[in-house]
């Protein structure tokens, strides 16, 4: 008995290694393997083919050369979001002043305030640039007329230079840099309070009840700019023409009279009117997205001030050239 034991056990123990081979057979077959030119075997992947280094070169240098165009178009992407975002929010801010207005439910009160402030930070400097720019004229003019021997037109091209150039773009630089930063420094700031969310939450929309009441605002208060530094430019340029050129008041005035006209003031009015306009929901909508606490509401007033101020001789360069096209100067 004890010899077949013995048997059985020699028989298993040769059996055991034909499993074994058996096995790793198997386990060699599903294993991805590759014979080298020396004849090993190597366990593994496939080695991939070698790129050539002048592919390699060309996609290099095909990425490098194709980054500036991809910065264009990102770039040129978000300038046409923010101008569709802008004109949005324009005709959002139109639509509840005309609703409001209509329905006599517009914020009287707020409007007078938010006309009051834009005039306390504007009219002063307006007074301050006005004057030296009418005696800049004044004087530069002056002196090349009577060079030329037309002292007689002074007045007219002093005055011309005044209303359909200077105060225009005087009362859009002012409106932008004085009142369109603090607007854009008052709405940053509620952003960043979350301000602007609670409104949202509680039903109210934030451009009904913060743009609409400034719109109304430099609505109303741009062309009496205007009026003023109209006024006081041209006052300006008549004081130092007949004073310090040997001008007569007739003249001046006459000439004065001569070439300008009602058209021209109107003009001038209706540019100040849209400057303020563009200058004011411009400064809305950058303090409307500020974002990054006090840092961004630094980047919104600068980027209000410098987005208003290009906006505005753009349209000032187009204005001028139909302007020019439609209503040629005319003397009597």
């Amino acid at each position: 008995m004890t010899a077949g034991v013995h048997d059985a056990t020699a028989a298993q123990a040769a059996t055991e290694p034909e499993g074994n081979e058996l096995a790793c057979i198997d386990v060699d077959v599903d294993v991805d393997a590759n014979i080298s030119t020396d004849g090993t075997i190597v366990v593994g992947p496939a080695p991939l083919a070698p790129v050539p280094p002048e592919a390699s070169t060309g996609r290099a240098v095909m990425a490098i050369l194709s980054r500036p165009f991809k910065h264009l178009l990102a770039q040129t992407d978000s300038s046409l979001q923010t101008l569709g975002r802008f004109f949005s929010l324009g005709g959002q801010a139109f639509g509840f002043l005309v609703t409001d207005l209509v329905r006599l439910r517009h914020p009287w009160r707020d409007t007078l305030n938010q006309a009051w402030f834009i005039i306390s930070v504007t009219a002063i400097p307006a007074l301050l640039v006005s004057i030296p720019f009418g005696v800049i004229v004044a004087v530069q003019v002056g002196n090349f007329i009577q060079q030329v021997g037309a002292s007689s037109v002074s007045g007219a091209a002093g005055g011309l230079g005044v209303i359909r150039q200077g105060a225009p773009m005087v009362a859009a630089l002012l409106l932008g840099g004085a009142a369109g930063s603090a607007v854009a420094t008052d709405l940053g700031a509620r952003t960043i309070r979350e301000e602007v969310d609670a409104l949202r939450v509680m039903g109210v929309d934030p451009v009904q009840r913060l743009v609409t009441p400034r719109l109304a605002a430099i609505v109303f208060v741009a062309p009496v700019l205007c009026a003023f530094i109209i006024f006081m430019g041209l006052a300006a340029g008549y004081a130092i023409n007949v004073g310090f050129q040997s001008g007569t008041p007739g003249s001046y005035i006459a000439s004065f009279a001569s070439f300008a006209s009602v058209s021209d003031v109107v003009v001038a009015m209706g540019k100040t009117w849209l400057f303020g306009v563009v200058v004011i929901l411009v400064a809305c909508q950058r303090g409307l997205e500020t974002k990054g606490g006090a840092r961004g509401v630094a980047d919104a007033v600068n980027a209000s001030v410098v987005i208003g101020v290009v906006a505005v001789f753009v349209l000032n360069l187009i204005i001028t050239q139909g302007v020019s096209m439609s209503m040629p100067l005319r003397m009597g």
